[in-house]
């Protein structure tokens, strides 16, 4: 089950980072992310994106890498890792769920809630 629940994550991470270039890109779409104020975002936001794509992909080499499916950083980083992204993730659910944009809010916040569980059944191994 906890590489099952890994490949979920890591393919949850590839399509929010596929969301978030499209979001760098230019696409109007600003309404299910960073608060929903932007249907276009504006530059910083843009680099925001751009810098959250080279986050899930970190993020995704911790969990594959905790499941057992690859080994290319330390056992020790991962350790503590998968941790920081269970929080991450938690810290996720509240932030989205208080979003302005009901789009944002209805869109991430199950999303992230979905990647959290996913992100604990790797940690513990179920």
């Amino acid at each position: 089950m906890t590489v099952i629940a890994a490949w979920t994550a890591c393919t949850m991470l590839a399509a929010l980072a596929v969301f978030q270039a499209a979001l760098a890109a230019g696409a109007p779409l600003g309404h299910f992310a960073w608060g929903g104020q932007h249907r276009v975002l504006p530059r910083g936001l843009r680099i925001g994106s751009a810098i959250a794509i080279a986050l899930y992909a970190a993020f995704a080499v911790i969990i594959a890498q905790r499941a057992g499916i690859l080994a290319w950083v330390p056992d020790g980083v991962a350790a503590i890792g998968i941790w920081v992204i269970a929080a991450y993730s938690a810290l996720g659910i509240p932030l989205n769920a208080i979003s302005r944009s009901r789009p944002e809010r209805f869109t991430m916040t199950p999303v992230v809630a979905v990647l959290l569980v996913l992100v604990l059944s790797v940690a513990m191994g179920w």
